[in-house]
């Protein structure tokens, strides 16, 4: 039977085929990275490519849900349970990057308070044995994580040292890719545990300083490959097969760090664009927060102009009517409440490839 065993992995990274691999991913990812630096609409930006990769996250664990439930579900108290956990799945996100930044480290208790986040319950590591993989199509189990609470633990604890070493021979990409292998195999938690390991690479991203702020997922790379990444998985397992799991996760990185900018760059010129055309056809209402307010979320409503752009309720609604008639909105009453979709921006996120 297979066990899981400490970190480092007994494997030489340094094999051409991972090295050339490590060189393209970390020029895309360089090249994410700088223009993210530079961007006045950061955290804009960071916002529509979060809530699209709490959504692709959550499909990877059967939850489904759709663009507009989960805006729905962002600005009003209307929601369906699915669009619930992904927003749940996001709030997880953002506490982990603070926690990280405050601190410079991870350790296993931050890692428990992004999965109660995700999960809302306080279950924590678990403590009884009966935890199996299984095939989604056929049922067969295919990996049975740990069962020993002691061992658990004592493997995150190990996981824990290597994620905050700074005496690793190889990069730190290839240091990812491990990470996401072991904390996968340990399966800490009852449930929870894809959705928080894939937030996990994202915080050691920006621990190592490989970017500033939480904008490369690879959930959906991994949606649209999702064979590949459970036989990768499963093959290090079986055979200690490391350059195959390494070499997708690197090509990972390199895809959606291009996907990435290429989305972060279309959103930017989209709020450009509706600068300008706000500018000229809307003078007197045109403030650089108004526009911030429309694109923060996709859908706004009139409290939300109120407090940001710092005008009274009755100011904060003819703006938005104003805005809906020169065709920038699009309004829809929920119950008692109006809101205001920026239909460009969501039809852009909405057919977006991360």
């Amino acid at each position: 039977m297979f066990k899981v065993t400490k970190l480092p992995p007994k494997f030489d990274f340094h094999t051409k085929a991972i090295l050339t691999k490590t060189i393209e991913a970390n020029r895309a990812l360089a090249e994410l990275k700088g223009y993210s630096d530079v961007i006045p609409n950061k955290n804009i930006l960071l916002n529509a490519i979060t809530i699209n990769e709490a959504k692709e996250s959550s499909e990877i664990e059967n939850i489904v849900t759709t663009h507009d439930e989960l805006y729905k579900a962002l600005s009003t108290k209307k929601s369906t349970k699915e669009a619930k956990e992904v927003v749940n799945y996001r709030s997880a996100l953002w506490r982990g990057y603070e926690l990280v930044k405050e601190n410079n480290f991870i350790s296993t208790n931050m890692i428990v308070e992004i999965q109660k986040i995700i999960e809302q319950n306080d279950a924590g590591i678990r403590r009884t044995p009966g935890t199996v993989l299984k095939n989604d199509l056929t049922q067969e189990v295919v990996y049975t994580p740990p069962a020993n609470h002691e061992e658990t633990i004592d493997l995150m604890t190990n996981l824990e040292t290597y994620m905050n070493s700074q005496n690793i021979d190889y990069d730190t990409l290839i240091q990812l890719a491990v990470i996401h292998y072991q904390f996968e195999s340990i399966h800490p938690f009852y449930d929870g545990n894809g959705r928080t390991g894939r937030i996990l690479n994202i915080l050691y991203l920006v621990l190592k300083d490989r970017l500033a702020t939480p904008i490369l997922y690879l959930s959906s790379y991994i949606n649209n490959n999702k064979k590949a990444y459970y036989e990768g998985l499963q093959q290090v397992r079986d055979s200690n097969d490391w350059e195959q799991w390494v070499l997708y996760n690197l090509e990972g990185i390199k895809v959606t760090s291009y996907n990435t900018l290429k989305i972060m760059k279309d959103i930017n010129t989209l709020i450009e664009s509706m600068i300008f055309e706000v500018k000229k056809q809307l003078p007197n209402i045109y403030s650089k927060e108004l526009i911030d307010v429309i694109f923060y979320e996709v859908y706004t409503k009139i409290s939300y102009v109120e407090r940001g752009v710092g005008v009274t309720r009755k100011t904060a609604s003819s703006y938005l009517v104003e805005l809906e008639r020169a065709g920038f909105l699009v309004s829809e009453k929920i119950g008692r409440e109006k809101i205001y979709l920026n239909k460009k921006l969501f039809d852009l996120i909405k057919k977006a490839r991360f």
